[in-house]
């Protein structure tokens, strides 16, 4: 819903999310000279550069996230970055997204440019369109930003976020994340139902048309704190996005949600583009513990579930 312009022939489109405590970090060192140096510490990548020249001739890299964001910033002196995700690898919870703003945050104080918060979310997304090479959703960049939970509002003068006041014990105490394993690259399954939308499909249409109505109601829903009503429009939502592409889900994940329903489970639905990654369980308070017991016994990989009471942190030299 979030990838412009679909939300435009939608009007009162939104998208709503919550953040997790699973952090990304950006630190950056000055270097004497020209030399750039890229590091992943979780994926024990890296390389070098000469020279910001030598960066932007180079036409494959090892740590394309932090490559593409610094040939933006285009950094006059040498340096070291360093990223870290404690998200596993194609999750769908947007941990490449958090890193893109760790790292955009970093290199803008790096080389002293003063960005707002949306300066920053835009600068980000279109980064990762070139690294991705399909449209980038918006909403990702978000919970990064912010923290809590938002109402994302896409709207035709711009984007918009709203805090929606749900208390995050509450969150904490009714979800459970689960990760199925990695996916094939998350854009893929967005840039097959984009193609299907602008083209006219009106089963991908119909789908978004009450998939946005679905997420007005689940704003007002959380506002007014009825969970029961959560999960049902949560069941509705995952209806019918599963049917907007082949691959959005796979046998594990439809296993996995059996598998909850019958442990006290009252909804769920895959997160990101689907197709693997994670997976987010409404249950029944008091039953947490015992459907993420049920899912690891049924080959998921349940992932700490705390929300995330901040956003985006910069700390260091001014």
């Amino acid at each position: 819903m979030d990838l412009w312009p679909l939300y435009l022939f939608h009007p009162g489109a939104l998208t709503l999310n919550f953040a997790v405590n699973i952090l990304t970090t950006c630190r950056i060192t000055p270097l004497k000279g020209r030399e750039i140096h890229l590091r992943s510490l979780d994926t024990k990548r890296e390389e070098q550069f000469a020279s910001l020249e030598a960066l932007r001739r180079a036409r494959r890299f090892r740590h394309p996230l932090a490559a593409y964001l610094v040939r933006f910033f285009a950094p006059k002196e040498g340096l070291l970055v360093e990223t870290n995700s404690e998200s596993p690898a194609g999750a769908g919870i947007s941990g490449s997204s958090a890193l893109m703003i760790a790292t955009t945050a970093a290199l803008a104080r790096f080389t002293d440019r003063n960005l707002t918060h949306e300066q920053m979310r835009v600068i980000a997304q279109n980064v990762e369109a070139q690294i991705i090479a399909v449209p980038t959703g918006c909403q990702d960049y978000y919970p990064a930003l912010y923290g809590g939970v938002s109402a994302i509002h896409l709207d035709a003068d711009g984007i918009h976020r709203e805090s929606v006041p749900v208390a995050p014990e509450e969150i904490e105490s009714r979800f459970v994340l689960a990760y199925t394993g990695a996916p094939r690259q998350s854009g893929i399954n967005n840039w097959e139902v984009f193609k299907a939308h602008i083209n006219g499909d009106k089963h991908v249409f119909r789908n978004f048309e009450r998939i946005s109505a679905i997420a007005r109601a689940m704003h007002q829903a959380l506002v007014r704190g009825d969970w029961d009503e959560v999960a049902r429009l949560l069941r509705e939502e995952w209806r019918l996005r599963r049917t907007n592409a082949p691959g959005i889900t796979t046998p594990l994940i439809d296993k996995l949600i059996a598998v909850a329903a019958k442990n006290g489970g009252r909804a769920a639905k895959a997160c990101g583009a689907g197709g693997g990654g994670c997976v987010i369980f409404l249950v029944e308070k008091g039953a947490a513990s015992r459907v993420a017991s049920a899912i690891g016994d049924s080959g998921g990989h349940v992932l700490p579930l705390q929300v995330a009471r901040d956003g985006l942190r910069i700390s260091g030299q001014t």
